[in-house]
């Protein structure tokens, strides 16, 4: 025990001390790439520098897609009934011990349902934990809360077994339509889920630092000012425009007939989720949950905020996955990798090569583009699972995301910390994460 307190601490150090701002981040592995290109492929610097411009602008729809998904979760999980919720949840907590594994595992759930749900929804509870917790270690707070993220890509919202349950997606030729009961919820995948959820809150608690090393907040600095008002206007005040505003009556009709599309949906397609729908979903409870239009207008201004970071970095990331596409880097990676597999390891394999493409790629949707011409001829050939190998991609995917501080902006700017603040514990989650999900694919 007193040997991983100090490795923590040494990691915390090296983390502020190394860890650059994520925008930074970006640049340098735009050079990273740029770089390994001239080295393990036959690219010209001019070339490279093309495959870079002529990306950058290639994941504009999928962008869209994750920002609404951030900002229809973070939306939903501002909602009155959802902070009620947190305060309700966050009262049960009485010690530092209890506070890390409530919001460990209140994260992990809330990811497993929506990506930018859980991300919101772990570090708003953080924060309310923090109010009435006062002596908890506010950074392993905030570390807790993202490392339930890891779970998001074996979830019902995970970008790639989403993908490939859509009609019409890329690879829909070779490999058809893969429906969620052999990826999301598969034994296997269902497995692996339930190790983390018992694994992760232990290791989170077993990292509180000792108590003169401990980082506290103080309690009145977490009193949220854009925190949601009522902005409702007495009736006498109200022009007709302030009452459209107000109008619950407004949110009621559209909100009923959103969800009445929803049930259409699911009674002539049964279970069947993509990122469409999970975002329609998420919009529409949201509207009915804040209750006027400006009250919900309001919740999507706070929301945009947090997107901020996703909005300028992911052109960036595009033209990492231009280069790494174009100029073969991405196969060669992965070909590296499949060079060394069988029947037996391949998802292993495809599992590891998936977690180091996303440092250059941090995108689930993105990488399978990128990956799945490599991965799916291997899986053939190998005569591997095309879901399986999917999935193996999907969860590299998701866990090397606890030390890519891309994903991290949405929480960070809520808790008001930085990503060298929290990527010290993150690394420990990493490495424990890793070898349940490595398990997990390899003898399941």
């Amino acid at each position: 025990m007193i040997q991983l307190k100090v490795l923590i601490s040494l990691s915390n150090r090296l983390m502020q001390k190394y860890l650059p701002d994520p925008y930074l981040f970006v640049v340098l592995l735009t050079f990273a790439v740029f770089g390994l290109g001239l080295i393990f492929t036959k690219s010209t610097p001019v070339e490279m520098v093309q495959y870079w411009g002529e990306g950058f602008w290639g994941l504009l729809s999928f962008a869209m897609q994750m920002v609404l998904v951030l900002v229809t979760g973070h939306v939903l999980a501002s909602s009155p009934f959802f902070k009620k919720l947190l305060g309700s949840l966050a009262s049960v907590a009485k010690t530092p011990g209890q506070g890390i594994v409530y919001v460990s595992i209140v994260s992990m759930a809330a990811s497993w349902i929506n990506w930018g749900f859980g991300l919101v929804i772990g570090a708003l509870y953080a924060r309310e934990l923090a109010k009435r917790i006062p002596q908890i270690d506010y950074r392993l707070l905030i570390a807790s809360a993202y490392s339930g993220f890891v779970v998001w890509h074996g979830g019902i919202s995970g970008s790639i077994p989403l993908t490939i349950a859509t009609e019409g997606h890329f690879s829909e030729k070779i490999i058809g339509i893969i429906p969620t009961s052999e990826t999301i919820f598969a034994p296997y995948n269902l497995l692996i889920i339930g190790a983390l959820f018992v694994t992760l809150p232990i290791i989170n608690r077993l990292m509180m630092p000792a108590k003169e090393q401990t980082v506290i907040v103080d309690p009145a600095l977490l009193n949220d000012a854009s925190d949601l008002q009522a902005a409702t206007l007495e009736k006498t005040d109200m022009t007709p425009a302030e009452r459209l505003e107000n109008s619950k009556v407004i949110s009621w009709l559209i909100g009923l007939m959103g969800l009445g599309f929803l049930i259409y949906y699911f009674v002539n397609n049964g279970f069947l989720l993509n990122l469409d729908i999970v975002n329609f979903l998420f919009l529409f409870l949201g509207i009915l949950f804040h209750g006027t239009p400006r009250l919900f207008l309001q919740a999507i201004t706070n929301a945009v905020k947090g997107a901020s970071g996703i909005i300028l970095q992911f052109p960036f990331y595009a033209g990492i996955m231009g280069m790494m596409v174009a100029s073969g880097l991405a196969a060669v990676m992965s070909e590296a990798f499949v060079s060394i597999s069988n029947e037996f390891t391949f998802p292993l394999f495809a599992f590891w090569s998936a977690g180091l493409v996303n440092f250059f790629v941090p995108s689930g949707g993105g990488q399978w583009a990128v990956q799945a011409p490599v991965m799916l001829e291997a899986a053939n050939a190998l005569d591997v699972s095309y879901a399986k190998t999917a999935m193996a991609v999907a969860w590299g995917d998701a866990w090397t995301n606890l030390i890519q501080p891309f994903w991290a902006l949405p929480a960070l700017a809520i808790a008001g910390l930085k990503a060298k603040d929290i990527m010290g514990f993150c690394v420990f989650v990493l490495i424990v994460s890793g070898i349940i999900i490595s398990l997990g694919l390899l003898l399941f």
